[in-house]
């Protein structure tokens, strides 16, 4: 079954929709005028009700079906939220705010799920009740975290929640998802290190951060290769390095270390920090000095349920004649995970084509990509909820 005819009669206007927020992007929380863009959308649509406000600046839609027999209620969410990017892809419609893009294809992503939206509000064919959650804040803010605590699964009785993201290398006009962890948990870490600064002639009497951070680096990279089972995935990395000296013939009283450890396995997650504190501080202090780590937990594992992903999976083959239902799991990490951890539910990957990867500042979003988002997030509403 191909895309819904009704999401080819409304792609241009979809796209304009799309092209309008590519050139207004907002960061972060800050997304006030991309949630008053959608809270009037859903209203133009006819939306049984509008709540903007959850989770500081989302947005919340509610279409009833025709019918709510069985008291069903699934959620269907897309992120609003730009990078802090200057973009240079040279589009007539680029960003006309200085060092801010949409380099991830939110502004696609709202727009998909806003002609969705428009398509459920026309038709209702449907038994019970879809909740349309726009997300802020999922670039680093924990914009799905915010929602949730401020009850929205509980206010709305959702019972399931399902998402996509489009992804470049996946050829326009493809799915892909998989049962059990999609995407990893991403944790942060800080190491200072104190020594003893001074002259570079008199390194005796000094104790070297430069010298000391570095044997922390290496040792850092030791601890995937002899704690995980090679059979596991985890990615540690030290991101940046840096000392208070800012000459060359000073030695540091100071270094910094930041990192990102990375798992698709909660018991490595768990374990992780364990063992990021014990290599910095066991190493530091065998060469006389101090490491202090901070440790900072950020998105958890995007992990799928099973029967949801064969709902999902189900929907995508409706729109799309090619679904991989088993792709392999990818290290970024995304905020989505927070809802799953709250509801069953899947997301999945929808190809766009041999651009960019995400967060580049030439990546371009392909609209010919939008008739079959649309129509994977109307299928799966119609399809959870059949109408009697």
């Amino acid at each position: 079954m191909p895309v819904k005819n009704r999401f080819a009669e409304l792609q241009s206007e979809i796209v304009a929709w799309r092209h309008d927020l590519h050139k207004h992007p907002e960061l972060m929380y800050e997304t006030h005028r991309t949630s008053a863009f959608v809270a009037e959308k859903l209203a133009e649509f006819g939306c049984d009700e509008i709540t903007p406000g959850i989770g500081r600046t989302g947005v919340v839609g509610v279409i009833k079906g025709k019918t709510d027999t069985k008291g069903r209620v699934i959620g269907l969410r897309a992120d609003m939220d730009a990078l802090p990017i200057h973009e240079a892809t040279g589009l007539d419609y680029a960003s006309t705010v200085p060092g801010a893009m949409h380099a991830c294809g939110h502004d696609g992503h709202t727009a998909m799920l806003l002609g969705a939206g428009k398509y459920l509000s026309e038709t209702r064919n449907f038994d019970g009740t879809v909740v349309l959650i726009f997300q802020p804040a999922e670039e680093g803010g924990a914009g799905g975290k915010a929602m949730c605590d401020d009850g929205m699964m509980e206010r709305w009785n959702i019972q399931e929640v399902y998402g996509l993201h489009n992804m470049p290398g996946i050829p326009v006009g493809e799915f892909a998802t998989r049962p059990g962890a999609l995407m990893a948990s991403s944790d942060e870490f800080v190491i200072d290190v104190t020594g003893v600064g001074g002259h570079a002639a008199t390194p005796h009497d000094t104790i070297d951060t430069t010298l000391v951070a570095s044997q922390i680096v290496v040792s850092l990279h030791s601890i995937v290769s002899r704690n995980v089972d090679p059979l596991k995935r985890v990615v540690l990395t030290v991101g940046t390095f840096s000392t208070d000296s800012t000459a060359s013939n000073v030695i540091a009283h100071t270094a910094k270390l930041e990192g990102t450890v990375r798992t698709l396995d909660s018991e490595y997650r768990t374990e992780a920090e364990g063992w990021v504190r014990r290599v910095a501080q066991n190493t530091a202090a065998a060469f006389g000095a101090k490491a202090e780590v901070i440790w900072r937990s950020g998105y958890p594992v995007t992990v799928n349920t099973e029967q949801e992903t064969a709902y999902a999976v189900e929907a995508a083959r409706a729109v799309a004649a090619t679904v991989d239902a088993e792709t392999p799991p990818i290290m970024p990490s995304e905020d989505f995970s927070y809802m799953l951890e709250e509801r069953p539910g899947a997301y999945i990957f929808l190809g766009n084509g041999d651009t960019e990867m995400c967060h580049h500042p030439a990546y371009v979003f392909d609209d010919d990509a939008i008739p079959l988002g649309c129509s994977w997030f109307a299928e799966l509403a119609e399809r959870r909820m059949p109408a009697v």
